[in-house]
Parts: structure tokens; sequence; C-alpha cells
């Protein structure tokens, strides 16, 4: 890829979306901006000769391929997608209804998947590209009230890491960035909903649970335009990572799933060695 290259980055009309479109467009890149809502992705970036505002919702497929065929036109390739676009729904597992559990797989997974299914062929034919996609910390580890979200990233990573060993052979690097807690829109009510049905055993957890998701809004130690900053850095390399672990406290959880998977290897080792089948001599 040249030095110049053609971003397209979904959820562009508000949160890390516009400090990505604008930290690439300040760098001299192209941007493709999508979002659902194509004037406010306008009305927060702006007006610039290398900058292209489009309409998509990412779980329509069709807009995928309309925002994909709409880049082509105007730029001519297409160099780094940044699968960004997110929401949050936050709750106990058997509180949250299966309509919600349906939305956070269908925004966290099938969208990203919708997008880079419409982005891939053109890739292919330049034989260069990066699909760059938002995870999180909740993609390593669980956690208390994320059972929805927790279960889209792991799903998201598994999906991420099977592309790349497809897609290596045609000159695409996949890239999973691991933020931690970032000042984002992420926890505001327009990207934040919380489980619909109440259980009297969960009264008191919920209560605190809420109070703290709430209240942490404005308050994550990490600065999005920091981020966005690194991620150009880490797009820029010859070599990028597949991995990027976005922060201290995400450096700090991924450091504690690993001590925790290898000391529950060495805890059963002997007894899963000894699985196999005893040929018969």
């Amino acid at each position: 890829m040249t030095d110049k290259k053609v971003w397209l980055i979904t959820g562009a009309g508000r949160g890390l979306g516009v400090d990505i479109a604008k930290a690439a467009l300040a760098a001299g890149h192209a941007v493709v901006a999508s979002g659902r809502n194509p004037a406010k992705v306008a009305q927060a970036l702006g007006t610039a000769d290398n900058l292209l505002v489009v309409k998509l919702d990412i779980t329509q497929p069709a807009d995928a391929t309309a925002a994909v065929a709409a880049a082509i036109e105007r730029f001519g390739r297409l160099d780094v997608l940044v699968n960004n676009a997110a929401n949050f729904y936050a709750g106990f597992f058997e509180e949250l209804s299966l309509e919600q559990m349906d939305k956070q797989l269908t925004t966290s997974l099938i969208g990203p998947m919708n997008v880079t299914r419409a982005v891939l062929p053109v890739m292919r034919r330049q034989r260069a590209g990066q699909v760059m996609t938002i995870s999180s910390t909740a993609g390593l580890v669980g956690f208390e009230f994320g059972a929805a979200y927790a279960a889209s990233k792991f799903a998201l990573e598994g999906w991420m890491q099977s592309l790349q060993a497809e897609v290596a052979p045609f000159g695409i690097d996949t890239i999973v960035v691991n933020p931690g807690f970032f000042r984002t829109e992420l926890l505001t009510e327009e990207s934040t909903n919380f489980a619909e049905n109440a259980i009297a055993d969960y009264d008191e957890r919920r209560a605190a649970q809420v109070q703290f998701w709430r209240g942490y809004n404005g308050q994550q130690s990490g600065d999005p335009a920091k981020l966005a900053q690194a991620l150009l850095t880490i797009s820029g390399q010859e070599n990028p990572p597949r991995r990027f672990l976005a922060g201290a406290d995400a450096i700090a959880t991924a450091e504690q799933v690993a001590a925790e998977l290898q000391q529950q290897l060495n805890a059963y080792r002997e007894l899963s060695s000894s699985l196999a089948y005893d040929e018969a001599v």
C-alpha cells in the first residue's frame, strides 16, 4: 500500500469513529466516513476534498455494498476498513431478552461481517488491505452484567482470527483492537441499553451495576484521540500486529487472563494429557 491510504470507518458520526476519521484526514489519508445518519457524520467532520460521507447501517448488507461502491467510485480503492460501530446491552443474562441478545450480536458481530464481506473482494483484487476491528477487553474475559457484550466480542475475535488465515495469501491483514476503558460515547444513553426483564433475585446487584455504568460515563481513563493516533501508527507498520491491546488497563487484563490460563493448564496438565486412545501393542 502507498503512504496515502483510503480508510472506510463505520460509526464515524460520534465517539471513537470521529477521532479516527479526524486523525486519518489530518495525516493526509482519504476517508470514507459512514454512519446510519450521514448528516450527523457530516456535521461531526465537516467537509474536505479527501472526505466522502456515506450512509451505512452495518446491519443492512445492501448499505455495506452501496458504501463500498461509492468509495471505489470516488477514490478507486480501499486500503483500511475500521469496524468501529458499536452498542452495549448491559444486564444479567437471565434478565436480557432474546431480542436484546439478538440486537447485540447483530451490531457487534453480524454488522462487521456485513461490511467486511463487502470490502474483501476489493482488497483481494488489490492484493492488499487491512481489516481493523474494534473489539474490547470483553473479548478476552467475560464479566458480570456483560453476558451479551462479551458473547459478541468473543465471537468477533474467533471470526477475525479465522479470517486472518483465509485472507493472508491475498496480502490482507486483520487487526483486532482490544481497548480498555476509553472516554468514548459507548456508555451514553444513545449506545447503552439495560436488560428489560427484572428478576427479584438480582435486584440489589442490578441496582449497583446500573449505578456504576451510568456513573462511569465520562470517567474512563483512556483518551480516544490518542487511541486514534495509535491506530494510525500500527496501520502504517510494515507488519502490523494481529492484536493491539489499547490502554494500561487492557494490558493488565490480558496479563491476568494469560496467568489464569497458564495456571489452569498446569493444574490439569497430567489429566489432560492422559486422554489419548491406548493403542494395542
